[in-house]
């Protein structure tokens, strides 16, 4: 249809115009997909043949949102947020579980401030908004209003959209710690806002004469302490008429009403964990009176300084929307945790210990996921960043006596092994500057040697077996063979900070432990399995049984998990030919399964079941090593062809394959297609593979420049060279991608 036959379109254009958005994007119809009807990526201006001025403008933040707890994308919520925000703003659409949104629902109940850090682990502190007109019930569900994707703003620095049911064109455009909702009313009612929190919190407070309203959600699924609270400070641009609590089932709803004769209003929300004081010291430092254009051109700015930190040539418009929405990923979590007091210096309220001290904090960040990937990605593009976040991780340790497991935000128990010894392990080789050191190590000496409590969020499971033993007896420990080969590599990587600090001692200690990976591994078989305490390997044997003594797999997934001593595995399986073959056999079996000790279909399970990659379950986080180990076995061609299989048919922009979380399956995106990647983090190098674009350059943060080439275009040999020099054994350095310079592949 032409734009004068089509009173969508109109409107659609109307809207923009309305809001001042329609030059900053020009969007097209969105796809709908075949099978459920969801809403894929918002269209902007296409790139092709033009240089990249505006790259957040390609990025798609509904990528992975079609995501269930029987087939998981993770926490793939769309998030509008600053960098590494404190406050993360998406759309619910469904409030009483952690999947608060889903794409083909095309009703909203609000605007949420959300602090989840994974579905499996809950929100907390969350808070819900909407402007309204009229008198609707305040239930969710009764007061929901449509909107169509296809006709929205959804971009990390602004969500904009008509809220049909009330014809209110509405947009949030976020800050570190809070957001500013901007409503324009067209209906003839009586114009108002709602917002909810759940539980049953205390009374809202507001204050008529400062047009402002505070209150407070303590909601929480764990890892807080006593008196945790989220502080909310809302500013209206207007005086309200009326203000009014109604106490539903599960949550309270505030409704703020106005005089017929607004048609404009502001909210400025400021957020903190301390308290109502620090948060209006938030709300005036960050949004102040500040126009909801200026910012939206703000967030732009600040979300473009990151993304243009890899630009990439060459290629295709769906490539470059998958590339930028998956750097976008990447820097959402960890959230900062610190506020700035009077003079500009950073305190926060423990997550530890409930009291209020000075440094930084972050939260939310779940090493087992993230160590392999996004740490490493950090090194690179944000090591003064990275900095930052490690010492936030000692301060966590100084105020609650251990280093966390699964920091969210504070204590909590998750997954297998203690691999923020990975972080620091890779820290400590790679010369990151600016944290203690010392003050760490402290850390990770008392968890690797001393029992804590696992099942409260810190320590090692089974650490007094593993000291016996020198392995996890599967008769003792659950999970033992996921948890053997995660302490073996938290050794190796403790021994490279004891190294670094100077401890000869604890330096070959750790080492010496670091190789109890060999014994779970089985040589008849091949396979790492569980060991009973009598050294008796657990029978039957089924390399496809996932569960106990493995973790979110089976010993498939698990084949490779001593990274840090990968050649010495190569020569235990039989050599690198032979492992060659085992790993072509593995991508090209099919799929099977046998539930095992889960004792029904885990998502995990079918989320590998629904690609063909055979038991390279690229869907969670163990396996996104395994295909360098081809490069390692000499085979870098093989590398190369699977890793672009896997970016070309499991990553797009509207997709993951599995569990995208807190960054970690964006950033082996980023990385691998730039043509390497960190097989063992704590060891100063990369494995290489081949690059997914023509062309790509890496802004280093010490100004240098890093161009990747690639002129490779299939075949047995991978010549890859570095200012001209050939690189030897697939492997690269991170100085030598710290210096800059050029890397091509052909």
């Amino acid at each position: 249809m032409s734009e004068s036959k089509n009173p969508l379109e109109s409107s659609r254009r109307s809207f923009l115009k309305s809001t001042g958005l329609a030059a900053a994007a020009v969007m097209a119809p969105v796809a709908m997909s075949s099978e459920a009807q969801v809403p894929t990526v918002t269209q902007h201006a296409s790139t092709k043949g033009a240089r990249l001025v505006s790259p957040v403008t390609l990025v798609n933040i509904l990528q992975g949102t079609d995501s269930t707890p029987s087939f998981s994308r993770g926490n793939t919520l769309p998030i509008a947020a600053r960098p590494f925000g404190m406050a993360h703003w998406t759309l619910q659409t469904t409030p009483s579980t952690p999947w608060m949104f889903q794409p083909g629902q095309r009703r909203i109940q609000g605007f949420r401030s959300t602090h989840q850090l994974s579905p499996w682990l809950g929100d907390y502190g969350q808070a819900t908004f909407l402007p309204i007109c009229g008198r609707p019930e305040l239930d969710y569900g009764a007061r929901a209003t449509s909107y169509r994707p296809e006709d929205s703003l959804l971009s990390p620095h602004t969500m904009a959209m008509r809220l049909l049911r009330y014809g209110v064109d509405a947009e949030l455009v976020p800050s570190e710690r809070g957001a500013l909702i901007h409503a324009k009313y067209t209906k003839e009612q009586t114009p108002g806002f709602v917002f909810d929190v759940p539980g049953n919190p205390p009374e809202p407070e507001p204050d008529a004469a400062r047009r402002r309203v505070r209150f407070r959600s303590t909601v929480n699924s764990g890892g807080v302490q006593k008196d945790f609270a989220c502080y909310y400070v809302l500013q209206f641009s207007e005086p309200w008429t009326a203000i009014e609590n109604r106490d539903l089932k599960t949550h309270r709803s505030t409704h703020v009403s106005f005089a017929e004769s607004v048609r404009s209003l502001d909210v400025r929300i400021a957020t903190s964990f301390i308290s109502f004081e620090q948060a209006e010291r938030n709300l005036q430092l960050e949004l102040g009176t500040k126009s909801v254009d200026t910012l939206r051109t703000e967030g732009e700015q600040v979300r473009n300084k990151y993304l243009k930190r890899i630009e990439i040539e060459g290629a295709t418009d769906g490539q470059q929307r998958t590339f930028y929405s998956c750097l976008y990923r990447t820097l959402l979590f960890p959230r900062m945790w610190h506020e700035p007091d009077a003079s500009g210096a950073m305190l926060h309220r423990s997550p530890y210990n409930g009291k209020i001290v000075p440094g930084v904090m972050y939260a939310d960040h779940g090493y087992w996921d993230v160590y392999r990937a996004w740490y490493p990605m950090m090194t690179i593009l944000l090591p003064e960043r990275l900095a930052e976040i490690l010492q936030a991780w000692v301060n966590a340790f100084q105020e609650g006596g251990w280093l966390p497991q699964f920091p969210c935000p504070g204590y909590r128990a998750c997954m297998t092994g203690s691999l923020i010894d990975s972080l620091f392990g890779e820290a400590a080789v790679k010369g990151i500057k600016g944290f203690d050191m010392a003050g760490a190590y402290e850390g990770l000496k008392k968890h690797a040697t001393q029992p804590g409590n696992a099942d409260a969020g810190y320590g090692r499971r089974g650490i007094e077996e593993y000291l016996k033993f020198n392995y996890d007896p599967a008769d003792k420990v659950d999970q033992a063979a996921a948890e053997t080969v995660d302490a073996a590599y938290g050794d190796y990587c403790i021994a490279q900070v004891a190294k670094a600090l100077g401890k000869s001692d604890d330096h070959a200690m750790f080492m010496k432990r670091s190789e109890n990976w060999r014994n779970v591994f089985d040589a008849k078989t091949g396979f790492f399995r569980g060991k009973k305490s009598d050294a008796s390997f657990l029978e039957p044997f089924s390399p496809i049984r996932w569960g106990d003594p493995y973790v979110e797999g089976a010993a498939y997934q698990h084949r490779f998990d001593a990274p840090h001593a990968m050649l010495a595995l190569i020569e235990a399986m039989g050599g690198k030919e032979k492992v060659v073959v085992e790993l072509e056999m593995m991508l090209t079996m099919f799929p099977e399964f046998e539930v095992g000790a889960y004792g029904s279909e885990i998502h995990e399970m079918s989320e590998m079941a629904a690609i063909n990659f055979g038991q390279y379950a690229h869907s969670n986080q163990p396996s996104h090593h395994i295909l360098y180990v081809f490069t390692l076995a000499g085979r870098q061609d093989r590398a190369a062809y699977w890793t672009k299989r896997v970016m070309d048919e499991l990553y797009t922009p509207d997709l993951f394959a599995g569990d995208e979380d807190t960054g970690s399956m964006a950033a082996w995106y980023i990385l691998s297609s730039l043509g390497f990647y960190p097989l063992c983090p704590s060891k100063p190098e990369y494995i290489l593979g081949a690059p997914l674009f023509p062309r790509a350059t890496v802004h280093l943060p010490n100004g240098k420049l890093l161009v990747v080439e690639n002129a490779y275009k299939g075949g047995r040999l991978v010549r890859t060279s570095l200012n001209g020099k050939a690189l030897v054994g697939g492997v690269i350095q991170h100085d030598e991608i710290t210096a800059g310079g050029n890397i091509r592949f052909s």
